[in-house]
């Protein structure tokens, strides 16, 4: 594993070898050993898997309050994101900023989104597969969802507003000032 690029010191852009011939290509997107040697040392306890039909589509704003963060191991087997992380760490000297990384499928690159970030992506093929490691288990009371639109954010999706496809969920994000005192709350 090889850090291509790091995000407000903590989330990483991560790229690993493919070996490949007339067949095709052969990767290891993940070793305990190799990604413990980055820092990304605690043990993976779920795999997600998203399909996203409509390019244009978005998910998020999406964090867990303690004790359930989740950091997060990010890759695209088919198609490609625009994904999008927000530093939620309160006390943070880039809380409430945001950082957009293009993966996709051609590039295998990934991307690690450290406990104590938001994390989304908006697709930019059709029919795009988001595969995902997450290092604590899901608890539906503790999931937030940060607004994708909150001003005092200002993540440019690189698409338009209008034309975004959105769960009913994602509708209803929180503003940050809100998603800031339920994080401090739990804590």
């Amino acid at each position: 594993m090889k850090v291509l690029n790091r995000y407000f010191d903590a989330a990483l852009e991560i790229e690993t070898k493919r070996f490949g011939d007339d067949r095709g290509w052969f990767n290891v997107p993940w070793e305990f050993e190799a990604a413990a040697a980055i820092g990304i040392d605690k043990p993976f306890v779920q795999d997600n898997h998203s399909l996203s039909v409509d390019v244009g589509t978005i998910r998020g704003i999406h964090l867990q309050l303690a004790p359930y963060e989740q950091g997060k191991l990010v890759r695209v087997a088919t198609g490609a994101v625009l994904d999008v992380i927000v530093d939620l760490r309160p006390g943070s000297p880039t809380v409430g900023e945001w950082a957009g990384i293009e993966l996709s499928a051609e590039t295998g690159n990934q991307l690690w989104v450290p406990r104590g970030f938001g994390h989304g992506f908006c697709t930019r093929e059709p029919n795009t597969h988001l595969l995902y490691k997450v290092d604590n288990a899901y608890h539906p009371d503790a999931e937030r969802s940060l607004a994708w639109d909150d001003p005092s954010v200002g993540i440019d999706w690189g698409v338009d507003p209008a034309a975004v496809t959105l769960s009913e969920k994602d509708q209803q994000g929180a503003d940050l000032e809100t998603i800031l005192n339920d994080i401090r709350g739990a804590q």
